[in-house]
This record gives C-alpha cells, structure tokens and sequence, in this order.
C-alpha cells in the first residue's frame, strides 16, 4: 500500500492555444467570459501579478488577443479537498498496471482536485501509467492503467467494442421481486439547477445495458452485482433508479432514474454505495484472457464470504 501527505499542493499551469472566439477580445474579458468560475477582479489580480503570459509574455488586462496565440495561466499553490491518499497494486506487468483505489479519491484532475487524486499518485509510482478509465470519487475498486502505447491502443480498441467484461458491486434500496434484471433505460442530459445539465434516465438519450444479479436480500435493501455492456455517464446509478431501486444512500438519483428535485446534490456527493469489482479482457501483449478481481469493502460483501473471513 502506498500512502502520501498530501494538504498544499505545487500549484499548475494551464496552458492552451486560441481559437477564433478569442479573436478581438481582451485578455481579461476572455478569460472571464470563458472562466466563469473566477470574478472579473480575480482575473485583474492574476493578470497583474504576472500569472498570465500570452506567447510566453507577461501581459496587461487591455492587451489584445488573436486565433493561434499560446495563452498560459500560472495558478499558484493551493489547498486541495481532503480526500485519501492511498491506493493498493493488484496486477502489474510491463504492459498493465491495476489498482484499487479506496473511495473518496478522485481518479483524475477536477473540481479543485489535482495531486489528491489517484493519477497522481500512480504517476508516483509508474510514470508510464496511463488510466484507461474512470472511475466516480465515491465509487471504489478497480482501475486499470497501460503502461505504453501498443496497449493503451489494444485496449481502447476492446474497450470501444464492448469486449471488456465489468463487473460491479452495489447495494441497492428496496426488495426485488425477482433475482435478475435486464436494464436497457437510455440515458442522457437533463436539466440540472446547479450544473445546467446531468446525465439521467432519457428517453432520447443513448442506449444502455446492465445486467443485475440479485445476492442478497436485507431489511430494506439489497446486494447486487452488475454487469455493465456499456460505460455511460452514472450508468448503474442511474439505472438501478430507473428500475425503482436507487442505490442505498444516493444523494442525487431518485426513482426513475432522475436527479432528485427537492436536494442540490451533484455528482461527486457522497453516500452510495458501488464498487468495480472485476475487469476481464484479452491481455493486449499475450492476447491471453486475463480476469482481474479486486474485493469489495466490509459493507458489500455477501454474508458467506464475511464468514469466511471470520474463520
């Protein structure tokens, strides 16, 4: 297991090339026109302050841009979310390497998250690691990086044409009727109050396939795998809600599969209860099937095999 203190961060640099929107603005009413997250005065302070270089220059608020400059913000060191800084190998080769990573970390840079997140510290330990896939921050489990480009390639490919077996643990509300369930609810964007739009159950939205095998019944609530033949956006979230079983704890999707009206949950909310528990695929270097497991924590494992543990 590896494990990083991880409280003010080294800062980054954003850095893109301009297209034709910037043509005839402002530095600063570009970047605040574009990046709405930060008021105009905090703009003017960064341009000030010399964090902004256009063509590797700093600049003042009034000057000028045009398509094909290279503008580059410095954003200096920040506090990041407190979130886990762990994660633990559970298949490495020089092609692959996976790792369960715990919940509450995110996978990737966002939402204020940048060396608190997994690719950050897998980076640390594998440079070469590139991440296949995501996974949600409150969603535990497995994921799988490449470790050069022949099979970062090879298993897009098979990723792309849904030959990689997923499989999920989750703990779902409510009692089933039956032990199996086919859920092909399409999803895609709804409106969403804070964020504008949020993937969710969509009668035009893009076709999607779980499969749901029930182990075990609770009080009022039950465990289930899932096995996923697509990738959409909070697709077993969102499906098990439209099935009328919403995850245990899900702050944001209700019954139906809809984001819920009464809350201004988001997303990256904690409270449910998912973990990717198995990624089976052709190894892209041997071409071998190769299953990769990863244990569910305390809370989602069937009763049989806590007892087993136990002994």
């Amino acid at each position: 297991m590896l494990t990083a203190s991880m409280r003010l961060n080294d800062g980054c640099e954003y850095r893109e090339r301009l297209g034709p929107d910037a043509d005839g603005l402002t530095v600063l009413d570009y970047l605040s026109q574009r990046y709405g997250h930060s008021s105009v005065a905090e703009w003017t302070e960064r341009i000030a302050s010399g964090r902004v270089l256009v063509d590797s220059l700093p600049v003042n608020s009034e000057c000028v841009l045009h398509k094909g400059l290279e503008l580059v913000w410095h954003r200096p060191p920040w506090i990041e979310p407190e979130a886990p800084a762990t994660f633990i190998v559970l298949y490495e080769d020089e092609d692959l390497l996976a790792v369960a990573k715990p919940a509450g970390l995110p996978t990737l840079p966002g939402a204020n998250f940048l060396q608190s997140t997994l690719l950050y510290l897998v980076r640390a330990y594998a440079p070469d690691a590139a991440p296949l896939h995501r996974l949600g921050r409150w969603t535990s489990g497995l994921v799988l990086f490449a470790r050069n480009h022949h099979s970062r390639l090879e298993l897009m490919k098979q990723w792309s044409a849904n030959k990689v077996g997923k499989r999920y643990r989750a703990l779902a509300s409510g009692l089933p009727d039956r032990d199996e369930m086919t859920i092909a609810t399409r999803i895609g964007p709804v409106p969403h109050a804070l964020l504008g739009s949020i993937h969710a159950a969509a009668p035009e939205g893009k076709p999607s396939l779980s499969r749901v095998t029930v182990l075990e019944r609770r009080t009022d609530s039950f465990l289930c795998d899932v096995h996923i033949a697509t990738g959409r956006p909070h697709q077993i979230r969102i499906h098990l809600a439209a099935a009328g079983h919403p995850l245990k704890g899900d702050p944001l999707y209700g019954t139906g599969g809809l984001p819920a009206t009464d809350t201004r949950a988001l997303p990256g909310d904690p409270g449910y209860h998912l973990h990717s528990a198995e990624l089976s695929f052709l190894h892209p270097g041997t071409g071998r099937d190769l299953v990769i497991e990863c244990e569910p924590p305390l809370l989602l494992r069937h009763s049989n095999d806590t007892a087993d543990v136990q002994k």
